[in-house]
């Protein structure tokens, strides 16, 4: 069995393997075996692994599974102690990997970590998807060390020391595999976003702990060429933003949440539309709403055995309930009060 493999999904991205595989290759096969888990890509993907990257090893899928499904898929196929979910518009640096490894073999509490995340467009900026490592507010707002809603920092070494984060990004994130497969993997049922939170979170009631280390730094793509109105991804973040509120959150807390939460999201929808004059996004947080509605009791059991592992591990570790969302909201930190970096938010 490999120590650690990369894995890198894949669906039409020929020209993102084409620019930023090569580094990953040079930087980290003395490490780790690489591969590619395609999910049925329609361009040449595959074709010009197989040409140009003959090292690479190819998993090859049947159909589209999307983010989760699709690195379940690939990672059944895979044995190594330590897994690198990595993105396709990546690209990693010099000795990338030994930090990360290094501090998971130090760290036995640990089920994962990541490097500090940098934007490819502006190398002196964190990137948006993960930055120094990330939180959620008192309501279920995702922001990072270097990121809050859309202000994204500069890097000038304010979050150089390794933190414990709550969630690890799924752009480059590194996990033991055991812990992996024993919280059941990403839901896949999530499709794309916010199923790494979900992870992370779930990793968390189980009693273990995630970290950013960033003596590692890589570059990442990501929000630097999305389209900023995307429907789809707005309505994916809102429905899987809920549903992972609906899995994880303690019982004591899950109803003062989710009515918040419905009035917030509310707010966001018409904030769209009369301000932003953004009919389709607009749209996206109705239709995820209802959504959830939809199917939130086909996650009962998985809920009913969320809480039940929290209960059991705050007895066996005698602590109080493990709940890591921050108490306070960066909706009101950030709107009302002007708090826009992550060293001015009242992390207690």
């Amino acid at each position: 069995m490999n120590k650690v493999a990369v894995v890198i999904l894949n669906w039409n991205g020929e020209k993102m393997l084409a620019t930023y595989l090569d580094s990953v290759v040079r930087y980290s096969c003395d490490e780790a075996v690489v591969y590619v888990a395609d999910n049925a890509s329609t361009d040449l993907s595959v074709e010009m692994l197989r040409r140009d990257f003959p090292e690479v090893k190819i998993i090859l899928l049947d159909q589209n599974y999307g983010f989760a499904e699709g690195y379940n898929r690939a990672l059944e196929q895979v044995e190594a102690e330590y897994f690198v979910l990595l993105n396709s518009d990546v690209e990693v640096t010099v000795h990338w990997l030994k930090p990360l490894i290094q501090w998971l073999d130090t760290h036995p509490e640990a089920a994962g970590c990541q490097p500090k995340l940098l934007a490819m467009h502006d190398r002196t900026s964190f990137e948006y998807a993960g930055a120094a490592g990330g939180f959620l507010d008192r309501y279920g707002y995702p922001f990072c060390r270097g990121r809050a809603f859309q202000t994204v920092e500069h890097d000038e070494g304010q979050y150089d020391q390794p933190a414990e984060v709550l969630w690890t990004t799924g752009a480059c994130m590194v996990i033991r595999a055991d812990d992996y497969r024993r919280v059941g993997g990403l839901d896949a049922r999530f499709f794309a976003h916010c199923e790494e939170i979900d992870l992370c979170w779930r990793l968390r009631i189980a009693g273990r702990s995630l970290y950013c280390v960033p003596e590692s730094r890589v570059y990442h793509v990501g929000g630097g060429t999305l389209p900023k109105i995307n429907p789809r991804k707005t309505f994916l973040n809102f429905r899987n933003n809920l549903t992972m509120l609906y899995k994880n959150l303690p019982q004591s807390d899950l109803r003062h949440v989710m009515r918040w939460r419905w009035w917030l999201d509310y707010l966001a929808a018409y904030k769209m539309l009369l301000i932003d004059r953004n009919w389709g996004d607009f749209r996206a947080v109705y239709r995820a709403r209802k959504a959830f509605k939809r199917w939130r009791k086909d996650f009962d059991d998985d809920r009913q055995r969320i809480q039940a592992l929290a209960t059991a591990t705050d007895a066996s570790r005698q602590t109080p309930p493990n709940d890591p969302r921050s108490s306070f909201s960066l909706l009101w930190q950030y709107y009302i009060k002007g708090k826009k970096r992550y060293s001015q938010l009242p992390i207690s």
